[in-house]
């Protein structure tokens, strides 16, 4: 033990309770406690700083000033085989502890007085210390949070107003009041009345009856009768939010029908508790044909990232992304020191660098030792993957649905996740990875009756493409891989580049007959994003359908689906003055079509007046397609430019900022101008209308057009365009928001020379001779140009 002159420092404290202390892992690379030389835990900050070769710690000491440090090291105890198991004498479950598996040690260091070893009892170090020691790490702090905020309660649960007070006999609380069904019964709160819910994951049945009421009577709040405990808790969901909520006086608004909450017993999971069970059911095979477990892969470019619950979206696309060059060479620089930051875990940069240097470097893609130190043990030991918390609480932050511990959309995150690629800033020598998926689209919109035409280019990052699904004949329901028609890549995108009617007035002639409208390429990216949309709505509830799409295995020319710009001949349809703005009036019997759905009429309306306010089953598709948007439940005076904002009115410094993220003038204008002028929820805009087409009655008089701009776009339209599939990801389950994700990447393993396909389901990457069958069920697809 030696001495130090500052254990009296004024700044050494004891961490606050809201206070993040990273003492598992290093805050600039994935080294943690279990590495032989430990953790050093910044005593006045409480970063996390590796105190091996790359020693970050120092890094840290030497930019903030921070003399005094815990160096933290955690060995895993040796396992006992020899001991006789303990007698049983309950039907219990003992949750073994941190203290039952390892062994931890301590010591403070100072790097000012070069010191080793000081002595932890001096000075303020004893309750600095015990604090670093008992709070809860920054990992289980952020998931802690991320489930206490799942569910809250909303103004129609603590305004409840309930009808006049009843005993509703047992005998009344046994079946649906609109069918016989004696499970998945929900109680409405303001009448009292007993309907069954939504067909749920697991099997068990619904007809929706519970909806049903809510519809026709208005009434907002319903609790599952098999879910409440004595205790209070229950799954209660608001019909008009359409989200499951509390109530924090669930027990006086039962009382109100003379159900006794203290008498009551849980019958049925929760919602919670069936997803949950429904997500960790999913598993992809990781056996060949022949029963044999496929082998894991080691070395740089094959590490597995541990699954957190529920983020396989995350770990997935994570994985499709890191193997392409253009992230590779922005991120990955192992000779460099981390960006300068007084918060690492905050700072995206370096998050994305802490990542790409835990996948890329291979210094992590190593066995379990957990695993294969076990005498016998029947499991292959693969790796124990990284924990990519930090990153995941950095790109949740904020975020409605990225902020929870629930599944989420896989495409949707990508999206998300390019967003904060292109808002963060990029140093002058290293380009925005994002760039190189950026292209542009052009849309050409025709009068039927005079024959004059109206060009529009919008920069978009990916494609969603609708897959027509076309049942087989004779086909058993029940065989749900077999229950549908094979449709090529190639059909999807014949079908969204195909022309279609939209039903506009036309300001040139004035004819009602409605327009053509095309989409096609403008420009290709090098890296192009496929989303194949499989949706159809049973039960009022979007569900995705196995439809076989065949991708080729050899490189597929998008040439075809080049525009070729404005032809000799075609007259442009004239700009109309800024007073000739009409109020969209929805179809009322396409409207009501899609309200008696379950859709809230603002989607409903947004639906109709963006595919041409006539063909609901093309409003239920934009939906479908547009259930994420931030904006979707605005008004629609919110959605468009009104009195004041139109876009050419937007201020010139916000049009150049979004300019500078690759967005066009054009679309810039039309996102702030729906968006009040605010620059991140305009960029939010633009990011969840991947594929709004622009053309609507507002932009007949939009004197503002990309491709009159003469903007210089990105992409390229040359020729032969060809491109190879690079990666997917798969999913399975009934709903993106349930099920499980992997990726599947063509990668160089180590001492082979050709491609081969590589499983990485989280922590496990394996090497797959066959993935003809997951390429026909992919839900986002990755093509490289080549």
């Amino acid at each position: 033990m030696v001495s130090c002159t500052h254990i009296n420092a004024p700044e050494l404290k004891p961490p606050g309770p809201s206070q993040a202390v990273y003492r598992e892992e290093c805050t600039q690379c994935f080294d943690s406690i279990d590495d032989p030389s430990g953790l050093n835990v910044c005593l006045y900050c409480f970063n996390g700083g590796c105190a091996g070769d790359r020693n970050h710690a120092s890094l840290h000491n030497r930019r903030s000033g921070h003399p005094l440090v815990l160096n933290i090291k955690r060995t895993r105890k040796k396992i006992q085989r020899d001991e006789p198991p303990q007698k049983m004498s309950k039907l219990a479950i003992a949750a073994e502890t941190e203290e039952d598996r390892y062994d931890t040690m301590t010591r403070v260091m100072c790097y000012a007085c070069c010191a080793e070893d000081v002595d932890k009892s001096s000075g303020r170090l004893p309750a600095v210390i015990e604090g670093v020691m008992k709070a809860l790490t920054f990992s289980k702090r952020e998931e802690i949070k991320a489930w206490e905020q799942e569910f809250v309660p909303c103004e129609h649960t603590l305004c409840l107003v309930q009808q006049k007070s009843k005993q509703i006999e047992s005998k009344d609380l046994t079946r649906c009041s609109m069918c016989d069904l004696k499970e998945n019964l929900w109680l409405c709160l303001e009448c009292g009345n007993l309907g069954c819910g939504r067909s749920q994951f697991g099997g068990v049945g619904g007809n929706s009856h519970g909806l049903t009421h809510a519809n026709s009577s208005s009434h907002n709040v319903a609790v599952k009768l098999g879910s409440i405990t004595p205790e209070g808790s229950a799954d209660v969901f608001c019909y008009k939010c359409n989200e499951e909520r509390t109530d924090p006086d669930l027990a006086v608004h039962l009382a109100h029908w003379g159900i006794n909450i203290a008498e009551r017993e849980k019958t049925e999971k929760s919602l919670m508790e069936m997803q949950i069970e429904h997500n960790m059911k999913w598993e992809f095979s990781m056996t060949t044909e022949d029963g044999q477990e496929l082998q894991p892969i080691f070395g740089p470019g094959f590490t597995g990232l541990k699954n957190l619950g529920n983020s396989c979206y995350l770990s997935s696309i994570i994985q499709c992304l890191f193997s392409l060059p253009e992230f590779q060479e922005r991120y990955y620089h192992p000779t460099e020191e981390p960006p300068l930051s007084s918060s690492p875990a905050e700072d995206l940069e370096t998050q994305m660098r802490k990542l790409a240097d835990g996948i890329l470097s291979g210094r992590y893609s190593k066995p379990d030792t957990d695993i294969s130190s076990i005498p016998d043990s029947p499991e292959v030991p693969h790796q124990k993957g990284l924990s990519p918390s930090m990153f995941k609480h950095l790109i949740g932050r904020g975020h409605e649905e990225f902020s929870t511990m629930r599944q989420q959309d896989a495409f949707e995150f990508l999206l998300h996740l390019f967003k904060l690629i292109s808002l963060s800033r990029h140093p002058e020598t290293l380009t925005d990875p994002v760039h190189s998926f950026r292209f542009a689209v052009e849309q050409r919109l025709q009068c039927l009756s005079c024959k004059k035409v109206r060009y529009r280019v919008d920069e978009q990052d990916n494609i969603s493409v609708p897959v027509p699904a076309r049942r087989s004949p004779g086909s058993d329901v029940s065989d749900k891989t077999r229950e549908f028609e094979p449709v090529t890549l190639r059909e999807c995108l014949d079908i969204f580049t195909a022309d279609e009617i939209v039903e506009l007035t036309c300001p040139a002639c004035g004819s009602k007959e409605g327009f053509s409208k095309r989409s096609l390429f403008k420009t290709l990216p090098q890296e192009l994003v496929i989303n194949a949309r499989r949706f159809e709505l049973i039960n009022w509830v979007p569900t995705k359908l196995n439809i076989p799409v065949e991708v080729d295995n050899g490189p597929l020319d998008f040439s075809a689906y080049l525009s070729r710009g404005r032809q000799e001949g075609e007259e442009l349809l004239p700009e109309e003055p800024e007073n000739g703005h009409k109020e969209f009036t929805a179809n009322e019997a396409a409207l009501d079509q899609l309200l008696s759905m379950g859709f809230p009429r603002t989607r409903c309306e947004k639906a109709l007046r963006a595919t041409g306010n006539a063909n609901p089953e093309a409003a239920m598709d934009w939906l479908f397609a547009h259930m994420d948007d931030p904006d979707i439940d605005e008004p629609m005076s919110s959605s468009r430019a009104g009195p004041g904002k139109r876009g050419d009115q937007q201020d010139p410094a916000k049009v150049a900022q979004l300019g500078e993220m690759g967005i066009d003038e054009s679309r810039a204008r039309k996102a702030l101008a729906a968006t009040d002028g605010d620059v991140n929820r305009a960029l939010d805009w633009v990011f969840s209308h991947p594929d709004d087409s622009g053309f609507d009655a507002d932009d007949l008089s939009d004197s503002t057009v990309a491709c009159e701009k003469g903007r210089n776009i990105l992409g390229t339209d040359s020729v032969p365009a060809k491109y190879q599939l690079r990666s997917i990801v798969c999913h399975k389950g009934a709903s993106v928001h349930a099920g499980h994700y992997v990726a599947f990447v063509r990668k160089v393993i180590p001492g082979q020379y050709d491609l081969s396909w590589v499983l990485f389901n989280d922590e496990k990457v394996v090497k797959v001779d066959d993935v003809e069958e997951m390429k026909r069920f992919a839900y986002v697809y990755f093509f490289s140009r080549v």
